[in-house]
Formats: C-alpha cells, structure tokens, sequence
C-alpha cells in the first residue's frame, strides 16, 4: 500500500464508516474528530525519522506479536458503526460538555502519542528488536516517566475519542482494543527485558509501564 494511502487510511475509514452510518454530515464534533486525527498524522510527519516511515510501514524481520493492528481493526471499525447509528437512532447521546472533555483528552493523548513517536525511532508496530537500525533503550522524553507511552496515548484514544463521537454505546466495541493494548505491553515489557541489552536497568530507574504510581 503506498505510503499516502497509508497515511491518511484511518481519517477516511472514519469519515466513510461514521458519516455513512449516521446519514447525515452535519455533525460538527465529528468533523473535528477526524480533523485532530488529520493533524496528529501531519505533527507525526513533520518530525518522524526517516528510517522508522519504512519501519512502520513494512517491519523488518523477526519478533513476536507481528498483527496488533489486525487484531484492533475489527473493534475500531465495529465502535465507528456503532457510533453513527446512535446517532441515527438515538439510542444513548452523550452530553455537550463531556464530549467537548473527550476532545481534550484525546487532544492530550495525540499529543503524548507524537511526543513519543519523534522520541523513540523504534516505535515499530512489531515488537522486535531492530539490529539494523542500531537498537538501543530510549529514555527520554515521556520514556522518562513511563516505560510504554505509546500504549498510554492509544488507551487515551479509544475512551476520548468515543466520548468526542457521543455515544456510550460505542464504547462497548472498544473493549477489545484495551485488552490488546495492555496484552502487548506486557508481552513487550518481558520480551525487552530478556532481548535489548539496558533494558532491564532501564526498568530499574522507570519502574511503571503505563501509569506513574499505579502499574
């Protein structure tokens, strides 16, 4: 797929699979969701490093846990169906305010998620260790506080965003993505620690994976 495609694969796969459910395009809140899902790709874009744009794209070899992205998919789509159709039919709006708190927090977790993108040139979508890029423990930025910001931002997405699109009964579908996220942060936690040498060090210094104090 190439690589613009790619780029702006999940704004349209929101836009075609909300809209079209709901039957209608006046819905301004949900025009900007997919415009600060629009612009977290143009802020990836403008500082990513080059080597990780073929990394994300196509993998290298190697390394456990290689399909997260198919395992989110069907769950991701299912809440933007859902989503539309409540608006359709009314089943279970959400209130004004909170869904203007849901565009703030995922406007943070965007935020965090880049932050962490620009940080770490690891960020691969397959837990590996990459040899041919030079592997090695990233410590800064957000990695100081937490081991896995990234898994972070993306549970800040799944529950913010579907305050943002105002259905609760869109949340249910989203189960699926936190019990995959919280699945590879354990999977990857172990396997850094056993596989990329400073990890386990690492570890020692920033004791938490997802949450400062708690886990």
């Amino acid at each position: 797929m190439p690589q613009a495609v790619r780029f702006v694969a999940i704004p349209i796969l929101a836009t075609v699979l909300y809209f079209g459910s709901a039957g209608r395009l006046d819905l301004p809140l949900a025009w900007v969701y997919v415009a600060v899902l629009v612009g977290e790709r143009l802020a990836v874009a403008a500082g990513i490093d080059p080597g990780l744009v073929h990394e994300r794209i196509q993998p290298g070899p190697g390394g456990i846990d290689r399909h997260i992205r198919a395992l989110i998919f069907p769950f991701y789509s299912a809440h933007l169906v859902v989503a539309g159709l409540d608006v359709r039919y009314g089943w279970s709006p959400i209130p004004a305010a909170l869904r203007l708190a849901g565009l703030l927090g995922l406007l943070l977790a965007l935020t965090l998620s880049v932050w962490a993108i620009h940080v770490n040139r690891f960020f691969s979508p397959v837990v590996r260790i990459q040899t041919d890029r030079g592997h090695c423990v990233v410590d800064s930025g957000p990695y100081r506080f937490v081991r896995h910001p990234g898994y972070l931002a993306a549970l800040g997405e799944f529950l913010f965003g579907g305050l943002l699109l105002g259905s609760w009964w869109a949340l249910l579908p989203l189960a699926g993505g936190p019990f995959f996220m919280l699945r590879r942060t354990v999977l990857e936690d172990r396997y850094l620690r056993e596989s990329l040498a400073g990890y386990a060090d690492y570890a020692q210094r920033v004791r938490y994976r997802l949450v400062p104090g708690v886990w």
